[in-house]
């Protein structure tokens, strides 16, 4: 095992900068998960860990060494990819074993650690078949053990699930998961799913166009974003956001023509009367008794997921959208109106033009 240090990390192509300054100390045994959108820069911060991409300025350590001018072989990590990336002419028990051999490691060790790896991940029984002959799955299974019998200090996984179904992908989140509590290795994974990054990460790393807009755990980045940009993409559907004004003390929200809203943390007086952005996930709306309701809110669309209901809608003279995540199944006919209450522990204000939380 090994810590990984990420200090003022830059990255351009040409005059284009791509990465601007990242740093991010990563503990040894951590988890840590880069999230982002397509082009947000989260795989070339991989591939600079890995020494696939030159960093243009900054500092990566592994284990306490720099890294910068070294080699990809002679960093003591080891890659997962998206396609797997086997040699379609040789068996699984080869696959695993190629790497070492190149090493000119001794038989019986490689022997030893290809089938340790292959018993890890319930691979014994296929070890004599092509790839051509696996499933999507296994085929994973299989470039992961390439990188355990490696024994490196560090992992690194640029999106291994991307290719698979949704059932699959549940299934090798979970053994990912297992295998990382076994092994114990230092393990950075970049992807764009936000429940791989959820289920996953000890603590996510949210890119937002070369820059590390957040770096926390699941909880901290769910329940306190630091922007709107990773407010609206973490969570599923999406948070809702109002453009409403803060009360002249700071103390509480202004909903026009419907209800003021305390604010459960207390007064941001250095806003007060400022026209700011309010966020609401769609699952923290309580449906109401109709005189108790903050909002009244007129049903377009119903979808049925069954474990809960999207409720999709407006309200208002402008016609603001809103989607709702309520428990449970729920039929609602189109024009519905439904009074919704919002807890005041759960609003999230950020400034208009920078996009930064406003508050605790």
């Amino acid at each position: 095992m090994a810590d990984v240090s990420l200090k003022d990390v830059y990255k351009s192509f040409g005059k284009t900068e791509v990465i601007h300054g990242i740093s991010c100390d990563i503990q040894e045994g951590e988890f840590i998960v880069i999230l982002g959108p397509s082009g947000c820069g989260k795989s070339t911060v991989l591939r600079m860990i890995a020494g696939l991409e030159v960093i243009t300025d900054g500092e990566i350590a592994i284990d306490g060494k720099v890294v910068n001018r070294l080699e990809p072989a002679d960093r003591d990590i080891a890659m997962v990819f998206q396609n797997y990336a086997l040699y379609p002419h040789m068996t699984v028990y080869k696959n695993m074993a190629y790497g070492l051999r190149i090493r000119r490691m001794p038989k019986a060790e490689i022997d030893e650690r290809v089938r340790n790896a292959a018993k890890i991940l319930e691979l014994t029984e296929f070890l004599d078949r092509k790839p051509r002959q696996l499933s999507g799955g296994q085929r994973q299974r299989v470039a992961m053990g390439r990188c355990i019998v490696r024994e490196p200090k560090v992992f690194l996984f640029d999106e291994p699930l991307s290719n698979l179904d949704a059932k699959l992908r549940v299934q090798m989140r979970l053994e990912i998961r297992k295998l990382h509590e076994d092994l114990k290795i230092t393990s950075i994974y970049v992807t764009h799913d936000q429940v791989e990054a959820m289920t996953l990460g000890d603590r996510l790393i949210v890119m937002d166009n070369g820059y590390a807009a957040q770096i926390g755990s699941p909880l901290e980045v769910y329940e306190r974003p630091a922007t709107r940009f990773v407010a609206g993409f973490i969570g599923s559907p999406a948070m809702n956001f109002l453009k409403v004004r803060l009360s002249p003390d700071g103390g509480s929200i202004e909903i026009p023509g419907y209800v003021s809203l305390p604010l459960a943390n207390g007064s941001i007086s250095t806003h007060g009367g400022k026209e700011v952005i309010l966020g609401i996930r769609p699952e923290h709306f309580i449906l109401a008794e109709e005189k108790q309701g903050d909002l009244h809110f007129r049903v377009d669309h119903v979808e049925i997921l069954g474990a809960d209901t999207l409720v999709h809608g407006h309200f208002g003279e402008d016609k603001t959208l809103l989607t709702v995540r309520l428990a449970d199944v729920q039929q609602f006919e189109k024009h519905t109106i439904l009074p919704l209450a919002i807890p005041p522990h759960k609003l999230h204000v950020f400034d208009r033009e920078n996009g930064k939380r406003i508050g605790k």
